[in-house]
């Protein structure tokens, strides 16, 4: 077994200006429609959510760019929430040998945190 680890940290502001500059447009680069319903579901803190998972996707790419040999897109890691709320990861790509990948998300007023750890079958 191997285990893989990754971090991102994102000012909440980035991605608020990002998102008001280029819109739909950067949305859909980064984010899968059901992530973007579920940003856009917060109100108040959609931002937040937005960075959340940007960080998120960040986070994952670090824990399992060893393993991938391919040109991804940002949509093929897909972070969903569970009934209570808890983020997982919807890969929609094969990594060989992965085991599973769990994600951490938290954010306050000013920066958006994420933590993936990867478990590998080897």
């Amino acid at each position: 077994m191997k285990v893989s680890n990754g971090v991102d940290i994102i000012e909440i502001s980035r991605i608020k200006k990002d998102i008001e500059e280029s819109g739909n447009k950067f949305l859909k680069r980064i984010y899968t429609d059901k992530e973007i319903q579920y940003c856009e579901a917060r109100g108040k803190q959609k931002y937040n959510s937005y960075a959340g998972k940007f960080a998120g996707k960040e986070a994952i790419y670090k824990a399992l760019s060893e393993y991938i040999s391919f040109d991804y897109s940002w949509t093929d890691f897909e972070i969903l929430n569970n009934e209570k709320g808890k983020p997982y990861i919807k890969l929609k790509v094969n990594i060989e040998n992965l085991e599973k990948i769990e994600i951490s998300i938290s954010h306050c007023k000013e920066y958006a945190v994420a933590n993936a750890i990867a478990i590998f079958k080897i």
